[in-house]
């Protein structure tokens, strides 16, 4: 039997196990790129369909979010899921009118010489509806994975390129500092009234502190991962020091005596800035944001006294990012 097919599919006749085969486009957007959807944790992608093109037919692909990995047809978003029913539903349909056409003319046939039954049947030819288009989420801007060389976009935090897997962590560092960055900037955004009332409640504060938490973790990450991978004997070295790459003397020490290199003395590093700004950090998580005996130790040039709290602005939230660009640089090139 052949099938009518909207413009956009095709039938593509019976596989080896008599099964109908069809075949369905996705468009691409304006540039050349396709959206993908993860089967496990339902967030989308988007993909370059040039590249994808190229891919073998049995690619396990990766969703950079979550790093589901499974074979890529099951990353079909909701709307490429609705085209493609629409094109099974249309040849059910024709199937089971040419059904009815063959029962109906059997029928026909079999009452023609009768006088007392009648059977008369016309068949109206099918006509597929236009396939439903696809409007996903736009692109935003378009990345190139360095290990693999396939383009792609994401909408949120990622670790995972859809093809190759983990990303280099110095790519994942760089993407981080980049987001606190935006994170502070969006807030000059906020409307003049919007602002005093978060400011009254202290959301500014909060923020500041919390984005420099997120800069000590995002450096720790980094560190940790250089390390393990240039080192030898890297986790002999560091078992039973704990958290030796939240602590930055500790992690200089580290990389100074296995690595050869020691950022405190490097220029482009204000290592001075970098003890206040973590000390700062480990006030807030560790007592409440007031100065103790520890803090002191490490900025011994502050003026604050035991008790006091530390105050952190968006300006020192803003070194931050920029002091921790800097030396993960530093941990990267050395």
């Amino acid at each position: 039997m052949s099938y009518r097919t909207a413009d956009g599919a095709s039938y593509e006749g019976r596989d080896a196990l008599g099964n109908e085969k069809f075949s369905v486009s996705i468009p691409y957007d304006e540039h050349g790129f396709f959206g993908r959807e993860c089967p496990a944790c339902h967030q989308v992608f988007r993909m370059n369909g040039e590249d994808y093109d190229a891919l073998p037919d049995d690619l396990v692909l990766i969703c950079p979010y979550c790093g589901h990995d499974e074979e890529h047809s099951e990353f079909m978003t909701a709307q490429q899921r609705d085209r493609a029913l629409q094109v099974a539903q249309d040849a059910a349909m024709q199937l089971v009118s040419d059904m009815l056409d063959k029962s109906f003319r059997s029928m026909a046939r079999s009452t023609r010489n009768n006088h007392f039954v009648k059977v008369s049947y016309r068949s109206k030819p099918f006509y597929p509806q236009p396939l439903p288009g696809i409007n996903e989420e736009r692109l935003v801007r378009e990345r190139t994975c360095t290990a693999c060389g396939v383009r792609y976009a994401i909408f949120g935090e990622h670790r995972f390129c859809p093809v190759s897997g983990a990303l280099d962590a110095a790519e994942i560092a760089r993407d981080a500092l980049a987001a606190e960055t935006a994170k502070l900037t969006a807030l000059s955004d906020i409307p003049d009234a919007q602002r005093a009332v978060l400011r009254e409640q202290g959301v500014f504060d909060r923020i500041a502190v919390d984005t420099l938490g997120r800069v000590v973790g995002i450096v720790e990450a980094l560190a940790s991962a250089e390390f393990a991978s240039r080192a030898q004997g890297a986790d002999t070295i560091v078992r039973g020091r704990g958290n030796v790459f939240q602590r930055l003397d500790d992690l200089a020490q580290v990389f100074a005596d296995h690595l050869g290199v020691d950022p405190r003395s490097l220029p482009e590093v204000d290592w001075a800035a970098l003890h206040r700004l973590w000390a700062a950090r480990h006030a807030h998580v560790h007592a409440d944001g007031r100065v103790d005996a520890k803090y002191l130790r490490s900025v011994p040039t502050s003026s604050l006294k035991l008790g006091q709290r530390v105050v952190v602005s968006e300006r020192d939230a803003r070194i931050a990012i920029e002091q921790a660009t800097a030396l993960c640089d530093a941990l990267v090139v050395s």
